[in-house]
């Protein structure tokens, strides 16, 4: 059994499979998923888990050389974006529905209950070395 990070199987495998560059997407319980993408779905009900704690521990497993959000959440969800640019990674803003359609570049989406405007983050891998 694993003892340390992220126990998901489905999480953990991804993050295993990543490389330089790759995508996977953290996002609210209302982000489109597109139909190419894998779909972690780990919403219980609104508001569970939520994108912070989420976002918390997929950072402490994996290399992040840029997140991606989008340029509303600046104004319609102040504690997220402040969330964001406490993690001392380069963030690039984009509208929501570039956004939306950067998400279909990605290995999987990491769904979770949140239910804040905006609370949708790409991350690149980075590497280690």
């Amino acid at each position: 059994m694993k003892k340390l990070g992220i126990l998901n199987r489905d999480i953990a495998r991804v993050l295993a499979s990543l490389g330089h560059t790759d995508q996977i997407v953290i996002s609210d319980c209302g982000l489109p998923i597109p139909s190419n993408v894998e779909c972690i779905d780990l919403s219980i009900r609104l508001g569970v888990p939520n994108f912070v704690d989420v976002l918390t521990e997929v950072l402490a497993d994996m290399e992040v050389e840029l997140m991606m959000a989008a340029t509303e959440v600046r104004t319609e969800s102040p504690s997220i974006h402040q969330e964001l640019e406490n993690r001392q990674i380069s963030i690039r803003y984009l509208p929501h529905d570039e956004l939306k359609a950067e998400t279909s570049k990605a290995k999987a989406i990491i769904r979770t209950g949140e239910c804040a405007p905006y609370a949708n983050v790409i991350l690149r891998a980075g590497v280690i070395f």
